[in-house]
């Protein structure tokens, strides 16, 4: 059963990323992703990293066995069985939180306003869905509502964590996107990649 919690963000999100890495064949781990260092299994350990990060902020129990910022890129299982522990750890730690409180984060930011603690790990999963979506040719799971959704927490994290190399720098915006493209930019992302860009 999918665990859900009182976020609709990162709900959202997370069903994002389960839809992207339920569909992933062992082919498809060794492609080059936006992530210029990553392969797709890197970027799914490191999500899927991410979320146990959160959880056990929120917990203080868990945690990923290594360290999301250095993925060996080798799975012990297939995408899903990597992924779901993660998405529901974290899922209900989230459940915990109360939406006018402070929740802890893995981020250097330390403790947040919950909603912007779960925008966070929101935005975490639903970049990297869309990362090994577009790595893999599969339709990006971002769309324009769930971006728009995410914006305030990105621009609430983003520009200190640019420094430690979590984010590339932003690029320049363009005045036709829509809201996905507006967050992937901001991103430092090329909305437009593809694995022979």
């Amino acid at each position: 059963m999918t665990a859900t919690t009182t976020w609709t963000i990162l709900d959202g999100a997370h069903a994002a990323l389960r839809a992207t890495a339920a569909g992933l064949t062992t082919a498809d781990l060794d492609r080059p992703t936006p992530c210029t260092r990553w392969t797709v299994a890197q970027v799914l350990q490191h999500a899927a990293g991410d979320q146990l990060a959160y959880a056990a902020a929120i917990t203080g129990r868990g945690g990923p066995a290594e360290d999301p910022f250095a993925p060996s890129g080798v799975l012990a299982g297939r995408p899903a069985e990597l992924v779901e522990p993660a998405l529901a750890a974290s899922a209900a730690a989230f459940a915990t939180v109360g939406a006018s409180g402070t929740a802890p984060t893995p981020l250097p930011q330390g403790t947040l306003p919950a909603a912007t603690a779960a925008g966070a790990a929101a935005l975490d999963a639903a970049v990297h869905a869309w990362d090994i979506a577009v790595a893999t040719g599969r339709p990006a799971p971002l769309d324009d509502d769930l971006a728009a959704h995410l914006l305030p927490s990105a621009r609430a994290i983003v520009e200190p964590l640019r420094q430690y190399g979590a984010y590339a720098p932003a690029l320049e915006p363009d005045g036709h996107d829509g809201a996905a493209a507006e967050l992937l930019r901001y991103l430092g992302r090329d909305p437009h990649w593809t694995a022979a860009s």
